[in-house]
């Protein structure tokens, strides 16, 4: 069995921002994602969004360098201006020509 270290990035975001989020993750390297419906709460609370449509969890396996890219486009140019959140887990993965 030949495992490889990669890194699971999770985004929990409007489900508004799909196609944008999407389309730059896939820009910056990933192969690949899984969405999923999402709700709960954070330190604000629910937002007023979550009535309008709710939230999605995104979640792509990467190397470290497309992880830098994405964390880093995140930080610029969603954490600013929308409700949404991110972190990082280590994972090993079998067929890493998929990641």
């Amino acid at each position: 069995m030949n495992l490889k270290q990669r890194k699971l990035v999770t985004i929990v975001a409007e489900a508004a921002l799909e196609p944008r989020l999407i389309r730059d993750i896939t820009a910056l390297g990933a192969k690949g994602y899984t969405i999923s419906p999402a709700h709960g709460a954070g330190p604000r609370n629910q937002r007023n969004g979550d009535l309008e449509g709710g939230n999605i969890r995104i979640e792509i396996v990467v190397n470290n360098d497309v992880m830098t890219k994405v964390l880093e486009l995140l930080e610029t140019n969603y954490f600013p201006h929308y409700a949404c959140s991110c972190w990082v887990s280590a994972v090993e993965v079998l067929r890493d020509e998929r990641y």
